[in-house]
C-alpha cells in the first residue's frame, strides 16, 4: 500500500508542476523560434534573403546563391529541488505538494525567460531605439515601426515588444495607445486582463524578466530556444530524512540568430 501511495504522489506532483508551468512559468518561451535538441548543442540555420530576376525566353533561370550560415547555442542544465517533511504535512492547512510545485514551476519559468532575455542582450543590433534621457513615447515606437521595415522583418503578428513593467506602464500615456478611438475596444490595456497589447503590429507585453532601461523588440525568428530536455519532475523519499525530495528540472539554452530582428528599446527606468 505504502508503495502505491509514494506513486500517486509522484505522478500528482509531475502533473501539478508541468501544468503550472504552462500556466505561470514563462512569458518569453511561446514567442521566440524552439526546436527540441538531442546532444549538448541546438544549431540554427540561418538562411540569407534572395533576389529574382528575369530570364530569355528559353535562357537560363539564375539561382539566388542563398547564404547559409548556422549558430548554437550550448545547453545548461537547471535544477529547482525542495523537501518535503513527511510529519510537516500533518501540522500546516495548505496543501504542501501543490506550494511546492508550483514554485518549482516558477522558478525555472523565470530561469527560462533569463535565458531567452541573455541571448536577446547579447545579440542585439547595434541600432539602439530611443536613449535613456525619458520615457518611450509615440515617436520611438514609430521609430522601431520604421527601423525593422527597413530590415524587410515580416509584419507577420510574430514581431513582439518585451518591457519592463515601469517602460510598459508608460505607454498608457500614449493616447494612441491607451484610447478605443484609434485601437477600438478589443485592443485596450486592459481588454481581457493585462497580459498582452497590440500597437503597430507588434505584440507589447511586460515583464521582470525584462531589466528598466533596455526593453527588447524582436521577431520569432530572430532568437532560437534549444530545448534539450523539457521541464520535468522526480520525487525521492529520503529516510534519513523523513522527507520527500522534490527535484524539478530542465535543460536549455537561447541563441541570437539574426540581428537584423533584434532591437534595444531604452528608457529612462533603468
Amino acid at each position: 500500500m505504502a508503495n502505491s501511495i509514494d506513486t500517486a504522489f509522484i505522478k500528482q506532483f509531475e502533473s501539478d508542476v508541468h501544468l503550472a508551468y504552462q500556466r505561470m512559468g514563462s512569458k518569453l518561451r511561446n514567442t521566440v523560434r524552439s526546436t527540441n535538441v538531442t546532444g549538448s548543442v541546438a544549431r540554427f540555420q540561418k538562411i540569407g534573403s534572395g533576389e529574382a530576376s528575369t530570364k530569355s525566353r528559353n535562357g537560363m533561370v539564375t539561382p539566388m546563391e542563398l547564404a547559409h550560415t548556422t549558430v548554437e547555442a550550448t545547453m545548461a542544465d537547471y535544477y529547482a529541488a525542495e523537501y518535503i517533511d513527511k510529519l510537516d504535512e500533518l501540522k500546516i492547512n495548505i496543501n504542501e505538494r501543490q506550494a511546492v510545485a508550483q514554485s518549482a514551476a516558477a522558478a525555472l519559468g523565470r530561469k527560462t525567460d533569463a535565458i531567452i532575455v541573455a541571448a536577446l542582450d547579447a545579440g542585439a543590433n547595434s541600432t539602439q531605439i530611443h536613449d535613456t534621457s525619458s520615457a518611450v513615447e509615440k515617436a520611438d515606437l514609430l521609430s522601431l515601426f520604421e527601423t525593422m521595415g527597413a530590415a524587410e522583418v515580416p509584419e507577420d503578428g510574430q514581431r513582439y515588444l518585451a518591457m519592463h513593467p515601469k517602460g510598459f506602464a508608460d505607454l498608457f500615456l500614449i493616447t494612441e495607445f491607451a484610447s478605443s478611438d484609434f485601437v477600438g475596444d478589443q485592443n485596450l490595456p486592459f481588454a481581457g486582463g493585462m497580459t498582452m497589447k497590440k500597437f503597430l503590429g507588434f505584440n507589447i507585453f511586460s515583464t521582470a524578466a525584462i531589466a528598466g532601461g533596455k526593453n527588447m523588440a524582436y521577431h520569432t525568428s530572430a532568437i532560437g530556444l534549444g530545448i534539450n530536455a523539457d521541464v520535468s519532475t522526480e520525487v525521492n523519499y529520503i529516510p534519513e530524512k523523513a522527507s520527500h525530495l522534490t527535484t524539478s528540472m530542465m535543460s536549455m539554452g537561447s541563441v541570437a540568430i539574426d540581428d537584423n530582428g533584434i532591437y534595444e528599446v531604452l528608457d529612462n527606468n533603468g
